[in-house]
């Protein structure tokens, strides 16, 4: 029996759920998958560079905002995952623009192209969109209240695709995902930040009183889930992806500085965040009705994140550096 080709588009594809994301898209026989990134401080070649030898892959220096970089790449995808994004709650406080230009914008160059193209869609929202979450887990339905310029530049897009949906009756799916750790992530992103502190005998970071709480999921099972919705879902619906583990942030500092061998005394409590979300908590039944389920313990994964920040402190410069190729 042949195999069945299929090309997928991963806009934002160098970035850290992205990469993460292509690794497994490669995994499946026949799939091709083409890139578009633009190589922001967020993404970066070095985490696609193991694929360039792979004639499956190929990557595309280019803007979600431009639609003569967009176009003609949808019209060769027989799919498109839409997970480019400016993501950095703190970034997006300080500089909102570039958030709402590749976010919001964005997302609606994507959208155009699959619309006139026909192309099927599966866009990458998160959690935060709801805002808030000191009572139930959010559903999907539930309404959006987001708390901060990246929040509410995701909640747009969120809301971009939903109109398209009904106004078009475009085959859009989207996720709502919960925090998400592991290898190649971003220093600036709480682990990474707590695990590079820690290493470097530095102080550990943690804001306010460290009683904000964040659900994790390990990055192989969040981008299983994307791939379960891909393959699964139905058009113009909305996944939560939940199943993490819940924990203080400060707990989360314990146990990544007590894993590293540093001093507690360490950790250092910092000004809080201006409209520092308490919580985010999702149900995720739809999603488990497709069949998925969270694979990885979430101490396993910290083991692994931990080693390979451990093990790649020459990456964590580069990125440092502002490296990008």
């Amino acid at each position: 029996m042949a195999e069945r080709r299929e090309r997928i588009l991963v806009t934002g594809g160098a970035g850290f759920i992205g990469s993460h994301l292509v690794d497994l898209l490669l995994e499946r026989p026949g799939a091709e998958v083409v890139v578009l990134d633009k190589l922001t401080y967020a993404g970066t070649g070095l985490n696609v560079a193991h694929h360039e030898p792979n004639p499956r892959f190929r990557f595309v220096l280019g803007d979600v905002a431009d639609p003569d970089a967009v176009a003609p790449l949808v019209g060769e995808a027989d799919r498109v995952i839409h997970a480019a994004a400016e993501s950095f709650v703190d970034r997006s406080i300080e500089d909102s623009r570039a958030f709402v230009l590749s976010n919001v914008l964005g997302t609606q160059v994507v959208l155009e192209a699959c619309r006139e193209l026909e192309t099927p869609m599966l866009f990458v929202s998160t959690d935060e969109v709801y805002g808030s979450n000191e009572g139930d887990p959010f559903a999907e339905d539930d309404p959006m209240h987001p708390r901060n310029p990246y929040a509410a530049s995701k909640a747009g897009a969120d809301l971009l695709c939903r109109s398209y949906v009904v106004t078009y009756g475009m085959p859009i799916t989207t996720v709502r995902g919960t925090n998400t750790f592991g290898p190649r992530q971003h220093p600036e992103k709480a682990i990474p930040t707590f695990a590079i502190a820690a290493l470097q005998g530095r102080p550990i970071p943690v804001y306010g009183d460290g009683s904000n709480r964040r659900e994790w999921l390990y990055v192989r099972d969040f981008v299983r889930a994307i791939e379960a919705v891909m393959d699964n879902g139905e058009p113009g619906t909305v996944y939560n992806i939940g199943g993490g583990t819940e924990l203080t942030n400060l707990d989360l500092a314990k146990r990544v500085s007590a894993f590293l061998g540093a001093d507690g005394s360490l950790i250092s409590f910092v000004e809080d965040r201006p409209g520092h979300d308490l919580a985010y908590g999702v149900r995720w039944d739809r999603l488990e009705a497709l069949g998925w389920r969270p694979a990885t313990p979430f101490t396993d994964g910290l083991v692994t994140t931990l080693n390979w920040y451990r093990d790649h402190q020459d990456w964590v410069g580069e990125i440092r550096a502002g490296a990008t190729a």
